[in-house]
Formats: structure tokens, C-alpha cells, sequence
């Protein structure tokens, strides 16, 4: 295993735009510490950086400022060979005309060890329990994306890595066949703790296999911590908006001696330190608007969508041109059309600084 740092790493490209060639900063002055064994997840948007990220980790790009350190070695100071690195891309990264044996066993053959691959083979199978030999036989084209996977993440693990990288490796997979190698793939990171850093833009994966998330947005981190914390206490309104599902509802308006003016929930009681006039936004998440018989806000049920397997519906609510929504019991009877009143848990509200986003408190 290995501690990975990043100081001050940056890297950005070239794109043409309409006829105009600009750089674009894919990865922004990144410092990390990646402790021996820990699984780290990197979440963001499309296009935020996060696989850019992850092939400077292996030097597979060249960062145009900043170092990479394994342990206590510069990364370019490292040959390619000897960097103990497990790869797993979003396809595969299969050879389409060699079996599944082979893309195992290259690791070895490039090292003029195929008398181990047998052993080796075994190995990987008993820690994997993915019934791999059946698999071994096998082109990439008769193979299932799930299969595909399957014999990529042998392939790394065949390597007996240092470090496992994964970018976005079950992105291409249907529901329920993604659901599965998430089991099959934290049973693996169990068994064999590896330091480990996955790229991903879904939170369910995330929350399923890391131990840290760090949040990604134009090249640089927002927040890194455990899924808690950034669901609780978020920095930002970016953190806040990313994170969570249903996502949380966002109020603007502002502070008047401890209490809210905005649109809904006027003259709503709120903490008495934010500065008198002060923009704020308020953060509440569906979870924590309860209803009430009497009091709270009045508002028009739009729509009501049940989430069975959580045990909740989902409403839509509207009062005026504010929209938002809040969570129920599954088995409350709530009708399109109809009023509810809601308030929020005083605990459960949130405030950020509108204009730079930054949370209060």
C-alpha cells in the first residue's frame, strides 16, 4: 500500500472555442493527503475534473505545476513498471481479441513471470468470489458489461497493486447489474485494503464504497470528509445543492432582527447572529419540513411522487412563483391539488451567504 500527497498540482488544456484557442484549468492548485488503505471517492459534475485527476495520480498526464509523492518518492522519479498502480477504466480497457486470461496474466508476462499466473489466477479468484474462472475463457465480445468489469478489476488486482484507481468503471452498466458489482466490488476493497481512489459522479457509489468523498467543481475541491459530514455540514451551497437526495430546497431572502423575509416563510424565526439586511439563503432539505395542523406555510400540492422502497412520497409543493419540496410518510394520505402547511425543524435549517455562496456558521 502507499500514502499518496499532491502539492499544489495543476493542469490545464487547450480547447478552441468558436475560433478562439483558450486554456481551460481541468485540475486548480490541488494539495491532498492520501493516507495508506484509505478508499477515497471524488464526486462532481461532468466535465469538473475529476478524471484528469485521477491520470496524474498514475502519471498518465503530466501536471503543469505541482508534485506527485508515493510515500516519500517524487512520481516522475518512479518508472511506470514499478509504481504498483491498478487501473480500472469506465469500459474496461479490454483487448478485444485476447480471452480474459490474458488481459489478467499481462502484468506477469510483461514481467517474464507466466509460470505464476496460474497460482496467481487462483488468488484472485478466492478474493474476488466472482466465479472469475469462468470468465477467463472468454473475448471482451462475449462478455457482459458487468463481465467486462469483472475481469478489469482481476486485471488490477493481478498487479498486486500499491494503489487502485477507478474511474467511473460501472457507469456504463444498467441498474441492477451496477447495484451488484457495488456489493461485489466493497467486498473486495474489504478483503484486499488497498489505497484506493474512485471517480465517480453518482453519491449512492460513493456513500456504497469510500470511506471520503472529496467534492469536485472546476478543478479544485470544495469539501473533502465523510458523506455525513458534507450531508450536514457543508461548506458551501454548492456542497449542499450536490449532496443529498431528494436535493435540498434553497430560499433567498434576507435577515431582519432574527427573523426571515423572503417569499415563503416570512417572519420565520432564525438564528439572531446574521447581520441585519444580510442576503442569505436558506438551506432545508426535504427531510426536515415536517406538516402542521395549524400555522407554517400554506402551499398547493403540485405533484406526489412515492419512493416505495424508502418508505417516503415526495412532494411538490408551490406558494406563489416559490417552489419546493418536502418529504412524507408513505403511507399519508396526500391528493394532487390539495393545501398542506409545513414549517422547518429549527435545527434542520441551514444559511449560506448568498452572493459568495459560503456557508454561515
Amino acid at each position: 500500500m502507499a500514502t499518496i500527497t499532491l502539492r499544489n498540482i495543476s493542469k490545464s488544456f487547450s480547447q478552441r472555442k468558436e475560433g478562439i484557442r483558450r486554456d481551460v484549468r481541468a485540475v486548480d492548485d490541488v494539495t491532498l493527503k492520501l493516507e495508506d488503505g484509505v478508499v477515497l471517492g471524488i464526486l462532481g459534475p461532468s466535465g469538473c475534473g475529476k478524471s484528469t485527476f485521477l491520470r496524474l495520480i498514475a502519471g498518465l498526464e503530466t501536471p503543469d505545476a505541482g508534485e506527485v509523492f508515493y510515500d516519500d518518492q517524487a512520481l516522475n522519479e518512479i518508472e511506470m513498471k514499478d509504481r504498483g498502480i491498478g487501473m480500472v477504466f469506465q469500459n474496461g480497457a479490454l483487448m478485444p481479441h485476447w480471452e480474459g486470461r490474458r488481459s489478467v496474466g499481462l502484468f506477469l508476462n510483461l514481467r517474464k513471470r507466466d509460470q505464476e499466473l496460474p497460482e496467481r489466477v487462483k488468488e484472485v479468484a478466492k478474493i474476488t468470489g466472482i466465479g472469475l474462472e469462468a470468465l477467463l475463457e472468454k473475448r471482451p465480445k462475449h462478455l457482459s458489461g458487468g463481465e467486462v468489469q469483472r475481469v478489469g478489476i482481476a486485471r488490477a488486482l493481478a498487479r498486486d497493486p500499491r494503489l487502485f484507481l477507478f474511474d467511473e468503471p460501472f457507469a456504463n452498466l444498467d441498474a441492477k447489474i451496477r447495484a451488484q458489482a457495488r456489493v461485489e466490488l466493497k467486498r473486495l476493497l474489504n478483503a484486499f485494503p488497498v489505497t484506493s481512489v474512485y471517480v465517480t459522479h453518482d453519491q449512492t457509489e460513493a456513500i456504497a464504497l469510500t470511506q471520503r468523498i472529496a467534492v469536485m467543481r472546476d478543478g479544485r475541491f470544495e469539501q473533502i470528509g465523510s458523506y455525513r459530514e458534507l450531508y450536514d455540514s457543508p461548506a458551501n451551497l454548492f456542497v449542499a445543492g450536490f449532496i443529498g437526495t431528494p436535493l435540498m430546497n434553497e430560499f433567498r431572502g434576507r435577515a431582519s432582527e432574527g427573523s426571515w423575509r423572503g417569499r415563503s416563510f416570512g417572519g420565520l424565526a432564525i438564528r439572531r447572529d446574521l447581520e441585519d439586511g444580510a442576503l442569505v439563503t436558506m438551506g432545508i432539505r426535504p427531510d426536515r419540513l415536517r406538516l402542521v395542523a395549524e400555522g407554517g406555510v400554506p402551499a398547493l400540492v403540485e405533484r406526489v411522487t412515492p419512493y416505495f422502497a424508502e418508505r417516503f412520497q415526495l412532494l411538490d409543493l408551490q406558494q406563489g412563483r416559490e417552489r419546493w419540496r418536502m418529504s412524507v410518510p408513505a403511507d399519508l394520505q396526500v391528493s394532487v391539488g390539495s393545501t398542506v402547511r409545513c414549517e422547518p425543524d429549527a435545527d434542520g435549517i441551514l444559511y449560506f451567504d448568498t452572493l459568495s455562496g459560503r456557508r454561515l456558521g
